[in-house]
């Protein structure tokens, strides 16, 4: 883990937006934040009188003062101090204080996270950077990889902030925390400076001795608690990936059910889970373990706090010279400013725990920034726009930096239909998401063809909501009839969903793979493209549904180029044009067209 100051900077680099020019709601962001530190000062200003209330208090009890131990109580009462509130006002403000800070803080907090997750957000998306940095799994700098960048945004960004409802510390509890206990430390060490007076020690007058304990006190615990803890901070940071990698593999057994199933893969997938679950244990046992040795040194530390100021100021009260309520406010005025002086000890499971938050937000951030200067590597996209699609010396990379093709030249025309094949492996999707423009490893250009484009994955990505949405992605639903969306789902073979348009589902765990298929291409019929390019999009489809979807594609759609990448030649049928990927293992390919003698 790095120092202290960068994780500071760290810090304050992720706060800071919020409450800068750069945020739209700075000026109620800090107006808010103004009025609950305001509350948390006057909270210890009352602290403050109260200590006054409590002398005055215990010496009422050993006087035997009915009348100031009722006005105490109930009403005020007049002291060399000044007016003292009774208790029952002192109770009354403290409690709409306490109550009012706790709703304006869940309500910056929700705010402020509101605000993060939009901003992190908009940076993970734009210049496909989530795309980026989910294709590299490492980097020798660490920068260009984040893993579980769902957890980063949910739960990262929640603790990093705070949540008063489920209690989570974030920066606003730690950083109001410490303001108030510093104000506190200035307010109760001059109480404790006047009450605590001057110490001999072999012939040496020491003023408001009890100062200087507290103050060795807490360097002591303070050095102890580090020592014992420090080694915290990196074990959060794992607990966090490790419950993150866990939860993941749940997702995916229970997204995958059917497969799972079907393979009988129960055995397997009960030992991946058992695996994770493992690691997560085992992280979670050096975090007990080292939380053992720090809460029994904060505890003991505690305990001896609560004793330690009433030791230390007991003689001058034995001796007659000061009262018991002088005692009580001089033990009071101790554990504040020792408690002050302490913070670090008492919050650093707090600190610890939070600083993996900051450690995994930057870390993430760091990967988005580095996703993005790169966004525009790789194989470019030409400004200008052709009529057809063209690859201009085109170098197309794996992530590792094997080459597929090298400085390839292709042209695609419109017009008639494509067929691209190639043995599994050969770099066939890699090429459809080159023409896509989204392949960032490479070099090179790629022209595109003018006018509209619409590229179909062999996975079909279905999003959450109704069935009208996920037919219509991604366009806004609003804009595409009723009528229209039933005619799309008819001629892809999809009638008997017609019932279900307005109806929420899973829908990729509903669906099979065929009515997956069959659903893109309800969509492409929405969408009328100029260019419609297929990768594997019908493998899911027997022949005689194939043939009947790429039919209807040409009936329906006879403006738009069609181009379909397959592993085998049977789809040239339903194509004029077929290019195939000629590539070895390991070796660089190459991409040539097949005339229909020669297929045939």
């Amino acid at each position: 883990m790095r120092g202290v100051l960068p994780f500071l900077h760290d810090a304050w680099r992720l706060a800071r937006p919020y409450f800068s020019a750069s945020s739209e709601e700075r000026w109620s962001a800090r107006l808010l934040l103004a009025v609950t530190v305001g509350l948390r000062l006057l909270m210890v200003g009352i602290n403050v009188i109260y200590s006054y209330w409590n002398n005055a208090w215990f010496n009422s009890l050993q006087a035997r003062d009915w009348k100031s131990f009722i006005d105490l109580l109930f009403f005020y009462k007049r002291t060399e101090h000044g007016i003292l509130p009774g208790f029952c006002l002192f109770a009354t403000v403290f409690i709409v204080i306490a109550v009012t800070r706790v709703y304006l803080v869940q309500l910056l907090q929700i705010r402020w996270r509101r605000w993060m997750t939009g901003r992190f957000i908009e940076h993970w998306m734009t210049d496909r950077a989530y795309y980026r940095i989910s294709l590299i799994r490492t980097a020798g700098d660490g920068s260009s990889y984040a893993d579980n960048p769902d957890q980063r945004i949910a739960e990262d960004l929640r603790d990093f902030i705070g949540d008063a409802v489920s209690g989570t510390q974030g920066i606003l509890f730690l950083g109001v925390d410490l303001l108030s206990n510093i104000v506190s430390l200035v307010s109760f060490i001059t109480i404790l400076w006047s009450l605590s007076g001057p110490f001999a020690v072999f012939g040496w007058s020491i003023p408001g001795y009890m100062v200087w304990i507290a103050l060795v006190y807490a360097i002591i615990g303070t050095w102890l608690t580090h020592l014992v803890g420090r080694k915290l901070v990196p074990l959060n940071f794992r607990k966090q990936k490790v419950e993150a990698d866990f939860r993941f593999a749940l997702v995916r057994v229970r997204e995958n059910t059917e497969g799972i199933a079907l393979y009988g893969g129960e055995a397997e997938e009960k030992r991946t889970l058992l695996e994770r679950f493992a690691a997560l244990a085992a992280n979670w046992r050096e975090l007990m373990t080292r939380y053992k040795y720090l809460i029994a040194l904060t505890s003991g530390y505690g305990q001896i706090a609560d004793v330690f100021p009433y030791v230390i100021a007991a003689p001058p009260y034995f001796a007659g010279k000061v009262q018991l309520g002088a005692l009580t406010q001089t033990a009071n005025a101790f554990g504040q400013v020792q408690g002050a002086m302490s913070w670090f000890v008492d919050t650093y499971s707090t600190i610890a725990t939070w600083r993996a938050t900051v450690e995994r937000l930057t870390s993430f951030y760091r990967a988005i920034e580095a996703a993005r200067a790169h966004a525009f590597d790789g194989v470019k996209t030409e400004t200008e726009a052709g009529r057809g699609f063209a690859l201009h010396g085109a170098t197309i990379a794996l992530p590792d930096g094997q080459k597929l093709l090298d400085k390839a030249d292709l042209k695609l025309r419109p017009g008639s239909p494509i067929l691209i094949t190639g043995r599994s492996g050969a770099g066939k999707s890699t090429l459809f998401r080159a023409f896509a423009g989204i392949w960032p490893f490479g070099s090179g250009g790629v022209q595109r063809a003018a006018g509209t484009s619409l590229f179909l994955p062999q996975r079909t990505y279905i999003p959450l909501g109704t069935l009208r949405h996920a037919v219509a992605y991604p366009s806004d639903v609003a804009s595409i009839t009723d009528a229209q969306v039933r005619e799309a789902l008819q001629e892809a073979g999809l009638s008997n969903l017609e019932p279900r348009l307005d109806e929420e589902d899973n829908w990729s765990m509903r669906l099979s793979g065929g009515e997956q298929q069959r659903l893109a291409l309800a969509r492409a019929l929405l969408a009328k493209p100029d260019w419609l390019f297929l990768d594997e999009a019908t493998a899911s489809l027997d022949p005689e549904g194939e043939k009947a979807l790429y039919e209807t594609l040409r009936r329906l759609l006879p403006n738009t180029t069609i181009v379909s990448i397959a592993h085998h030649g049977a789809a040239a049928a339903y194509h004029d044009r077929h290019f195939v990927v000629q590539r070895e293992p390991g070796a660089v390919g190459q991409v040539v067209e097949v005339t229909k003698q020669a297929a045939d």
